[in-house]
């Protein structure tokens, strides 16, 4: 069990600076449809006027008669928002990020170290987890753009960065920290 924690750290580790790679450096910003300053600035002092609170906001609201007609007509929007503000750079978001990371890590370890004695082969457990990190950030991030009508550019961006930060964690894992086939005990004949 040591040895799968240890590989759920260096899977966690490997995830955060392909995460890093992503989302922390100026390649992150492909990901983003950019405005002027003025007009960010403008955006901004509507969103502290208008919004009560942090929350997920569905602009119009289209749970109300008006709302439903005006959502039709555009321009709609969902907006993430926080009222505080808080650093670009906020070292609290990165240690709970990275603990967050490592859970995730920890499960994927449990769940490749449940099968590591019928999937003994590593070209099979990275089949596994590629197959299984495409399909869990297709259905989390794909799911936007088709049922909410967000828009593509950035989605395909979060789908092909979790992707990446999914399976090179789990190949991690799969590569250096499950028994090889050489050490799985040998099942007896009747089972």
């Amino acid at each position: 069990m040591f040895k799968l924690a240890l590989g759920s750290f260096a899977a966690a580790v490997a995830m955060f600076i392909t995460g890093f790679v992503f989302f922390a450096t100026p390649i992150g910003m492909i990901a983003y449809t950019t405005a002027s300053e003025a007009q960010t600035a403008a955006v901004q002092t509507a969103l502290a006027a208008n919004l009560p609170k942090t929350g997920t906001y569905m602009v119009p609201d289209p749970s109300t008669q008006s709302g439903t007609t005006l959502y039709g007509k555009g321009p709609v929007a969902m907006v993430h928002y926080n009222s505080n503000g808080f650093p670009v750079a906020d070292p609290s978001a990165i240690l709970n990020g990275f603990i967050q990371e490592l859970i995730v890590c920890l499960i994927i370890a449990g769940a490749l170290y449940g099968i590591a004695s019928r999937v003994t082969d590593f070209a099979s457990r990275a089949q596994l987890v590629v197959l299984f990190s495409v399909a869990t950030t297709g259905l989390l991030t794909l799911g936007n753009p088709i049922w909410l009508h967000q828009d593509w550019a950035y989605n395909i961006y979060g789908f092909v960065a979790n992707t990446v930060m999914l399976s090179v964690a789990g190949l991690v894992i799969a590569r250096w920290f499950l028994p090889s086939a050489a050490q799985q005990p040998q099942e007896s004949a009747g089972s």
